[in-house]
């Protein structure tokens, strides 16, 4: 079975993902961009029992956001490089990984962009990428696979 590893820009925090991730967004929401200094972030949903934590332990930083429940984010203690984070309406079992942090982060494309009514203006979209205004409804996007291990996590 093919894994991936990644971590922190000290190597303190290391991480192997046991598996593909169910999607990868590239979110160019303000809030997004606020948080990462960046753009867009782009974040591999993957189950949080695949990821093994190789080396370290991240901190949990609750950081607002704009629904109000805030976003927990997990950073190195050390070079605070944020690795992955939970959103509320996942909960601690989806881990939001930040395809920055992998060691091979070209292999993990962005299967759609969210939130582009908010993206900088100088942002381009390639022709064909799919993308929407805002959010979308996952059974018109997610591959079938990627849904029934959605739907695992719900049990």
């Amino acid at each position: 079975m093919e894994s991936f590893d990644g971590g922190c820009t000290c190597r303190h925090v290391r991480y192997r993902m046991l598996r593909q991730p169910m999607i990868v967004h590239c979110c160019h929401c303000r809030w997004c961009q606020r948080e990462s200094g960046a753009s867009f972030a782009l974040n591999a949903m993957i189950e949080a029992d695949q990821v093994q934590l190789l080396a370290g332990q991240p901190e949990m930083v609750l950081t607002p956001s704009e629904s109000g429940k805030g976003q927990k984010i997990l950073r190195c203690p050390r070079c605070h490089v944020a690795v992955w984070s939970h959103y509320p309406g996942a909960g601690e079992a989806v881990d939001f990984v930040r395809v920055g942090t992998l060691d091979e982060p070209d292999r993990f494309p962005p299967d759609m962009h969210i939130f582009t009514a908010s993206k900088q203006p100088w942002v381009v979209i390639p022709p064909g990428h799919r993308a929407v205004p805002e959010y979308y409804d996952a059974a018109e996007v997610w591959t079938p696979e990627a849904l029934a291990r959605r739907e695992a996590l719900r049990k």
